[in-house]
């Protein structure tokens, strides 16, 4: 060290002792305020109410960083981390929410909507092998759940496995009779079994639920099989497309598990000339990103 700068630190050694001289002889050195652990768990249900209602909001990306701190300040509560599992998963973030949910699993492993909600996350990866175990174990904990019935109809039809779906979706419209979506599958796996008198009687049904704009083109795709051109049948396509025309879509109908038989059918009805201007209308107006 020079001697400028051993003056230097003379000074600024001086000048602080200075500053210390001035201050009063009571003065109190600040504190910080640290909250004890009970607190900071206590904080933390907060923090995961306000995700869950972020989550109810629509808001799953705000939702996903509250619950991430929430889970941080009180780590072992299962029901923080299926908060954030839920949060990521509807902010497609699929790796972290299968990494939450594994670690909800692990501290409750007889919550049954764990079970299910891994297995929804198994079917939205495409893997049905997956899904299959995870929800037959929900089900032994929770055996009435119409849900887990129909996401186990839909794992079955990605298996191509049509009379288990059909059992399946049949069980879940038992345990909810106005469980319109089962109603529309079991018409979606008839059809596909060869079985479209049936398939008719389905949708017929669904649409005194829910007039829904898949089962209506689904019913006038199957119409249309049985007689080509049939009235009843485009009126029905012409109200389905201008209610959902991401329906005009083949790859749209394929991510809704429709199968090859209903589409083909669907492809047919479409080139119907009464039809020309809905399908022209449903193609411009159509969400191509909807579909994989």
């Amino acid at each position: 060290m020079g001697r400028r700068q051993r003056s230097w630190c003379s000074a600024l050694v001086l000048s602080m002792a200075s500053i210390v001289s001035t201050l009063p002889a009571q003065a109190l050195v600040p504190t910080v305020y640290l909250p004890s652990a009970q607190e900071l768990e206590g904080s933390a249900i907060g923090i995961g109410r306000t995700a869950a209602q972020l989550l109810s909001l629509g808001q799953p990306e705000e939702a996903a960083r509250l619950a991430a701190l929430a889970v941080r300040l009180r780590p072992n509560d299962e029901r923080l981390w299926a908060v954030l599992a839920e949060a990521q998963l509807r902010s497609k973030q699929l790796k972290p929410a299968a990494d939450s949910l594994a670690r909800a699993k692990k501290l409750d492993p007889k919550n049954a909507g764990l079970w299910f909600a891994e297995a929804s996350l198994a079917l939205r990866d495409n893997r049905p092998n997956d899904a299959i175990p995870l929800l037959d174990q929900g089900l032994k904990l929770d055996p009435k759940n119409p849900s887990a019935y129909f996401d186990l109809g839909n794992a079955r039809v990605m298996q191509t496995e049509f009379r288990a779906a059909l059992s399946a979706f049949e069980k879940a419209s038992s345990l909810k009779p106005t469980f319109w979506e089962a109603l529309n599958n079991q018409g979606i796996v008839l059809f596909e079994m060869g079985n479209t008198r049936e398939a008719i009687q389905r949708w017929r049904h669904v649409l005194t639920i829910e007039r829904n704009a898949e089962p209506m083109l689904a019913l006038a795709a199957a119409l249309n099989r049985q007689k080509d051109g049939d009235e009843e049948a485009i009126t029905l396509a012409q109200q389905a497309l201008k209610q959902d025309p991401n329906y005009v879509l083949p790859d749209h109908q394929k991510q809704q598990l429709w199968g090859l038989s209903l589409r083909l059918a669907t492809r047919d009805l479409l080139t119907n000339p009464g039809l020309k201007t809905a399908v022209e209308r449903a193609q411009a107006n159509a969400d191509p990103s909807s579909s994989p």
